[in-house]
């Protein structure tokens, strides 16, 4: 399979994989699910978090907006940091700014009760989070491409498995009134030395998986990535990947909140909620390669774009608690997908696929950048779960451009396993 293969080759067709990709495959599995339990964690203490410092909506907007502004100030180097680097060491440098800034941020919360520290640990949470994004992404795409099969959804459903365990943690934690800071601490500290050991197992650099010439110099790393830029489909992709990225991160901000505040939860129920959705996105994404691999990107897109509509309308609009949780299990389906796809179509072409990534992943978290203050800023006008209906009037115009997925020299690929 050539270097600019746009999918998987068929599994019948493939070679058996390597003991390296296959130790790679799972050494990005545990990054992603590391990851996943570390952004969780946060998220379901989020509340908790709101009552220490005191804060309205919109004040709480603004302060998931400093981890936003940090993820996105990491965007525009990662690929370049892990074509100079590799993905390993952009890896284990990332989730070291990842573990520190959970850290600040959960002692700012119990120990100061400062908004200006916990933004400052949420800022550098985002940083290392944004970086590590894009690299395990650039990882994550090469081994797919060596496995000869659709397996990065999977991947994003160990960050979903991840999430979901933070969020149950977050709720016990809830429950037996656990400081923030000591539950945050923790976390850090296993999610740190969990991907140290995780990114050892990584495709060696020599296999030049990420696309960087040995002799490439720095200008010549900073034109492909400005070249990045001005590519159409790439840029086309970012706009999908944004709309993805604001469906699960509008959801992952405020749906607990939105549910305690909306349908008077407790602070535990509306972690258990969150935990709902991030339930049906792993489920999505562990089901939704073997679909991928029959169907193909732009069917079911489509579909789990119309799966998304639906279910963040219901568990907006509807009148009955238990059907609103049924709401948010499909919202968490269909939201599974597009940003995991989104980032294999960025990394089709291995040779550009960082600089691809990377472009993809800025614009891409621009979402988680105007996502928290608008929708804190909506919320103190109609209320935090009302507000949550931007969601579904956003996602339907996507579906112009799930076409755009569509992985280019489709010829080249089988065409029983990836018909589009």
């Amino acid at each position: 399979m050539s270097a600019t293969t746009s999918r998987p080759v068929a599994p019948d067709t493939a070679p058996p994989p390597s003991r390296a990709v296959l130790l790679a495959r799972n050494g990005v599995a545990v990054t992603f699910t590391l990851n996943g339990l570390a952004v969780g964690s946060w998220f379901s203490r989020v509340p908790a978090v709101r009552e220490a410092l005191d804060l309205s909506a919109g004040r709480l907007g603004l302060l998931l907006l400093a981890m936003s502004v940090g993820a996105l100030l990491a965007m525009p180097t990662s690929g370049l940091l892990a074509q100079r680097l590799g993905a390993a060491r952009t890896v284990t440098l990332a989730t070291v700014l990842v573990a520190v800034g959970l850290t600040v941020a959960g002692l700012g919360a119990t120990m100061t009760g400062s908004f200006v520290v916990v933004a400052l640990g949420l800022a550098t949470f985002g940083y290392g989070s944004g970086a590590c994004d894009v690299a395990m992404n650039v990882e994550g795409a090469a081994v797919e491409r060596r496995l000869g099969r659709t397996i990065m959804p999977r991947f994003h459903a160990g960050w979903s498995l991840g999430s979901v365990a933070g969020a149950g943690l977050g709720a016990l934690a809830a429950r037996f009134d656990v400081p923030v800071g000591t539950h945050l601490v923790a976390v850090a500290v296993v999610v740190l030395t969990g991907t140290v050991l995780a990114a050892r197992t990584f495709l060696p650099v020599a296999s030049d998986h990420t696309g960087d010439p040995a002799d490439a110099t720095p200008a010549a790393r900073r034109r492909a990535q400005l070249a990045a830029w001005r590519e159409p489909r790439t840029l086309l992709i970012g706009l999908f990947v944004l709309v993805a990225a604001f469906t699960e991160g509008a959801a992952n901000d405020w749906l607990a909140v939105a549910f305690i505040d909306g349908r008077d939860l407790s602070e535990a129920a509306g972690a258990a909620v969150f935990g709902v959705f991030v339930v049906g996105m792993t489920i999505g994404r562990t089901a939704g390669t073997i679909a991928l691999d029959r169907w193909g990107r732009v069917p079911v897109l489509t579909g789990t774009i119309g799966l998304a509509v639906v279910g963040a309308g219901l568990a907006v609009l509807a009148g009955s608690g238990p059907v609103a949780i049924v709401g948010v299990a499909l919202w968490g389906l269909g939201a599974s997908l597009g940003f995991p796809v989104g980032m294999s179509a960025a990394a089709d072409e291995e040779a550009h696929a960082p600089v691809r990534v990377s472009v993809v992943a800025v614009i891409g978290y621009t979402a988680f950048l105007g996502g928290p203050p608008l929708l804190g800023l909506l919320g103190d006008e109609v209320g935090t779960l009302r507000a949550l209906l931007v969601v579904p009037l956003l996602l339907l115009p996507t579906l112009l451009l799930v076409r755009v997925l569509r992985p280019p020299h489709a010829a080249e690929t089988a065409p029983s396993a990836h018909k589009n």
